[in-house]
């Protein structure tokens, strides 16, 4: 791609955009003006599809009409109300419809995960994550080493990148697989990592994992909605993802769980049960013993939260009309012209500690700018710029092909070049 510096050429792509009217689907927040912020945080808090309050509406009408009866007669009855979304998310992260479910929270969601394919015996109980791993993973994993009655120092093992570098190689994980893989009992990496942005070859770790005996899982909060995730494909025991990221569902919403079809019908799994886990055809009479239901939604506890789910409905019918090829193929191309304009402030100007290659990256780009401070994250956010700080001197950036336009990218290139000639 020829990219050029101008805004003329912006303008340009995106008149040519074939996604471009989806842009109007969202709600652009504005300064006080009545202008719209250049929105460069869907990797932190994704835009609100002006849809949602519709569906959300659907269900607090049909609440206040129909009470209790909702459950069987509201128009979207909310007794299998979950199911109408896992179509859609199954195409987001590349699975089968029986491998996908949406429920709880992502962190609670990793822990019942762990439950079941986090099994330490006395010579193979370690856990590998990588040593930048976003902090409730962190956590998670070491609360889960002391559970089990290990030390969480000696039971952590870090894949680390090289000296004076950010990112992961492969080949390093693979030695440490070597020396110590009879030791590790779970894998567990951010599939895309919170801070460089750095996507990871799942099919590989997996593989490597598997080869040496480990259970093999991922965090999939930053790359669901964002990168093309071949979940199935990839082999992996499971995956847990947040949906209020790239997936738009408004703060603090559900999230998402997948199992392996490999483990779809596998009931000596252990595993933390409750009665939405239980047979649907006998889950109402009360004194059936436990029936666990294959695929995902075996792992499911209670019934969810309706309005949380029509949230998400609202976002994934969005999905399920662009598909995830069409985003994948505009962010290559957005992220791609970010990079260009980003690399004309000179190279003693910034640094884009994302790699380069398109393979191994989503649209976020974080970026360091030499000699400066979180003062002109300040500035930037005043210049009507809303991107994302992270200590101790990284901006993070996602253009996200769904709503951002290239003018975006244009306007907080050049908002940053009159800072800092300022």
């Amino acid at each position: 791609m020829n990219y050029k510096t101008g805004l003329d050429f912006a303008k340009e792509m995106d008149q040519n955009d074939p996604l471009k009217r989806y842009r109007n689907k969202f709600h652009i927040p504005k300064d006080n003006n009545g202008n719209e912020l250049v929105y460069l945080c869907g990797n932190s808090l994704g835009l609100q599809p002006k849809a949602t309050k519709d569906y959300i509406d659907q269900e607090l009408n049909d609440w206040a009409n129909l009470g209790v009866e909702g459950h069987t007669q509201a128009k979207n009855p909310w007794l299998p109300y979950h199911e109408f979304l896992t179509e859609n998310m199954a195409k987001v992260v590349g699975a089968k419809p029986l491998e996908v479910v949406t429920m709880n929270t992502l962190t609670a969601n990793l822990h019942f995960m762990m439950v079941s394919f986090y099994k330490p015996t006395k010579t193979r109980y370690k856990i590998l994550i990588e040593s930048d791993a976003f902090p409730s993973d962190k956590y998670a994993v070491e609360s889960q080493l002391r559970h089990h009655g290990y030390d969480d120092k000696d039971g952590l093992v870090l894949w680390k990148p090289r000296p004076n570098e950010e990112l992961l190689h492969l080949e390093d994980l693979e030695a440490i697989l070597n020396t110590q893989g009879d030791e590790i009992a779970l894998i567990l990496i951010g599939n895309t990592n919170y801070y460089t942005g750095q996507f990871f070859n799942m099919k590989r770790i997996t593989s490597l994992g598997h080869k040496h005996g480990c259970m093999v899982g991922f965090d999939c909060a930053h790359g669901a909605g964002n990168v093309p995730l071949n979940l199935h494909d990839s082999g992996a025991d499971f995956a847990v993802w947040c949906s209020y990221k790239y997936l738009n569902s408004g703060p603090g919403s559900l999230a998402g769980a997948f199992v392996h079809e490999r483990h779809a019908h596998n009931k000596t799994l252990n595993r933390f049960t409750g009665w939405w886990s239980h047979n649907k055809q006998t889950r109402f009479n009360m004194r059936h013993e436990f029936d666990v239901l294959p695929g995902a939604e075996g792992w499911q506890l209670s019934n969810p939260p309706i309005l949380s789910l029509a949230a998400i409905r609202a976002s994934l019918d969005i999905f399920g009309e662009v598909g995830m090829n069409a985003l994948a193929q505009k962010s290559k191309t957005l992220t791609g012209y970010f990079e260009f304009l980003l690399k004309q402030l000179g190279e003693d100007t910034i640094r884009i500690i994302t790699p380069e290659n398109p393979e191994n990256r989503g649209c976020q780009l974080s970026i360091q700018v030499k000699n400066a401070n979180r003062a002109l994250f300040d500035k930037l956010t005043q210049a009507g710029v809303i991107a994302d700080w992270r200590e101790p001197d990284v901006i993070r950036c996602a253009p996200v092909p769904l709503y951002n336009s290239y003018e975006d990218v244009y306007k907080m290139v050049n908002r940053l070049k009159e800072i800092l000639n300022d």
